[in-house]
């Protein structure tokens, strides 16, 4: 039996800067993927984002060619008439593909990032952080977790789906930036370093971390305050046992982890193949990987 380490949400030295696509179902000119992707280029990763040129929150795993634009993107991010991908002016590493998440992840994964990478594919993909969290029923709907699913399923590219229980819609600019946002940035970064960290394969085939941060207000504004719980997406009421930890063989669920408060963040490992919780020796690995960053639920 395997006890979790109980480490606060420090800061993940030695991860080395990897190949990582940025994608959402929010939209490219969406304020959470913009501070991610300041965070992550900071940390030193070679990051191109390609996301939807409006939001498409609830897309699932939908996949259509994308078509030509009429209208202005959403916050006014792109003019009218621009056809059906796009990019930023001053940024060519922003990218806006008028369709849904997961082409857009398609095309950011096959053909505009490539260029920036001498031919290469990423090495990662983090989807989000999503406006809102995305449990239990929410995932199979998710275009934040479809685009995750794709990269691991159809691609074979390890992918983080992250979530954030503050729902408020800001655009890229806005100031002063919420705190939900650079904070949401932060801690996702230190999980996608602690994954790299971590060593390749950075996740088992088949399968995406499911993360969803809590909203952060009265004491869960600093990041180092939050503690990272392994769940599972669904209740495990007909499922295998999950891997021995916390002095048991079942997981908590996600939405317990959040319900539970205490600035606990869960993290599951998604099956690519169903968008359920995956089998116990696949945990296992991650539970391995991420062990010492990892807690038990405080209820």
């Amino acid at each position: 039996m395997r006890a979790q380490l109980l480490i606060s949400a420090l800061p993940i030295l030695g991860a080395q800067g990897i190949r990582i696509l940025q994608s959402n179902d929010d939209g490219w000119a969406e304020l959470y993927i913009r501070s991610l992707n300041d965070a992550l280029n900071a940390a030193g990763h070679d990051v191109v984002l390609s996301a939807p040129a409006e939001n498409k929150s609830g897309s699932g795993s939908t996949d259509i060619e994308p078509s030509a634009r009429t209208s202005a993107c959403e916050y006014n991010s792109c003019p009218a008439n621009s056809g059906p991908i796009g990019t930023n002016a001053t940024n060519t590493r922003l990218n806006w593909v008028n369709s849904f998440p997961v082409t857009s992840a398609r095309y950011g994964i096959d053909t505009i990032g490539p260029p920036f990478w001498n031919g290469a594919a990423p090495e990662l993909v983090v989807s989000g952080p999503n406006v809102g969290g995305n449990l239990w029923l929410q995932v199979p709907f998710s275009g934040t977790v479809g685009v995750a699913v794709f990269a691991s399923k159809e691609r074979g590219i390890p992918a983080l789906a992250f979530s954030g229980a503050d729902d408020t819609r800001n655009a890229w600019n806005v100031t002063p930036v919420p705190a939900s946002s650079t904070v949401y940035a932060q801690l996702a970064t230190q999980l996608t370093d602690a994954v790299i960290k971590s060593g390749t394969p950075y996740l088992p085939d088949d399968t995406f971390l499911n993360v969803n941060f809590p909203s952060v207000s009265g004491d869960c504004t600093d990041p180092t305050k939050f503690k990272w719980v392994l769940s599972r997406i669904n209740p495990g009421i007909l499922s295998d046992k999950d891997v021995v930890t916390c002095g048991t063989d079942r997981l908590p669920t996600e939405t317990s982890v959040i319900d539970a408060g205490s600035c606990q963040i869960s993290v599951s490992v998604g099956d690519s193949n169903d968008k359920t919780t995956a089998a116990a020796d696949k945990q296992a690995v991650v539970l391995q990987k991420l062990g010492s960053m990892l807690t038990c639920i405080e209820s």
